[in-house]
C-alpha cells in the first residue's frame, strides 16, 4: 500500500511547485486549492455562499470570484470561521475519498496532499509523513506581490515557519534554486515510495 504524505508551507513557499515535482517523479498528488475549486462549482455551496456574502464575490459568469470572496471574508466578523465550517468538512471528505481510491488502484508508488493549513487543521496524524517547504520571509513576501495577494492577512493565520519545520518530519528551504527543489522532492520520493513501485 503506498504512503501517503502531507506537504504543507506557508504562503509564498512553493508548496505548488513542490507538489509539481511529486507529481513529475510518478507520485499522484492532490492540491487542496483544487479541491476547494471543485466545491465553489457545487450548486449547495454556491447557495451558502451567496446567502451569506451577497452576489458581489461572483463573477458576471455566475462564478465565485475567489479573489473577491476572500476580500469580502476577511472584513466579515466570522466570514473566515464560516467559510471553514463550510469548506473544511467536505474538504476532508474528498481528501480521504481520494487516498482510498489510489491506495486501492495499486498503480501509485506514493501519494502526496498539499494542505496549507495543515498542522492549523491538526492533520498531521493522518499522514505517514509530514513535507514543510519553507522559504525567508523576504522570498516569500515577494512571491506572494507577484500573485497580487495580500501577505499578511493570510501568514498571520498560519504557523510561523520556525514552528512548521519543528513540528514537520522533513523540511526544505525553497529560497532561490528550484533545481535544489527537484533534487529533494526526488530524494523524499526515493526514501517513502513503495519500493515494488520504483
Amino acid at each position: 500500500m503506498p504512503r501517503c504524505l502531507g506537504l504543507t508551507g506557508g504562503i509564498g513557499s512553493g508548496k505548488s511547485t513542490a507538489l509539481a515535482a511529486f507529481a513529475a517523479c510518478g507520485a499522484a498528488t492532490l492540491s487542496s486549492d483544487d479541491v476547494v475549486h471543485g466545491l465553489y462549482a457545487q450548486d449547495d455551496v454556491r447557495k451558502l455562499v451567496r446567502e451569506r456574502f451577497g452576489a458581489g464575490v461572483f463573477g458576471p459568469d455566475g462564478v465565485i470570484d475567489r479573489r473577491a470572496l476572500g476580500a469580502r471574508a476577511f472584513t466579515d466578523p466570522d466570514g473566515i470561521g464560516f467559510l471553514q465550517d463550510l469548506l473544511y468538512p467536505r474538504i476532508h471528505a474528498a481528501r480521504d475519498a481520494w487516498i482510498r481510491a489510489r491506495r486501492a488502484d495499486g498503480r501509485w508508488p506514493l501519494l502526496v496532499v498539499e494542505v496549507p493549513l495543515l498542522f492549523e487543521a491538526g492533520l498531521a496524524a493522518s499522514f505517514d509523513a509530514v513535507l514543510v517547504v519553507t522559504a525567508a520571509e523576504d522570498v516569500r513576501r515577494a512571491r506572494v506581490a507577484e500573485r497580487g495577494q495580500d501577505f499578511g492577512e493570510r501568514a498571520e493565520r498560519q504557523w510561523t515557519e520556525a514552528r512548521k519545520v519543528a513540528a514537520a518530519d522533513r523540511a526544505f528551504v525553497n529560497n532561490a534554486d528550484p533545481a535544489r527543489l527537484d533534487a529533494w522532492v526526488a530524494e523524499v520520493f526515493a526514501e517513502f515510495a513503495t519500493p515494488s513501485h520504483r
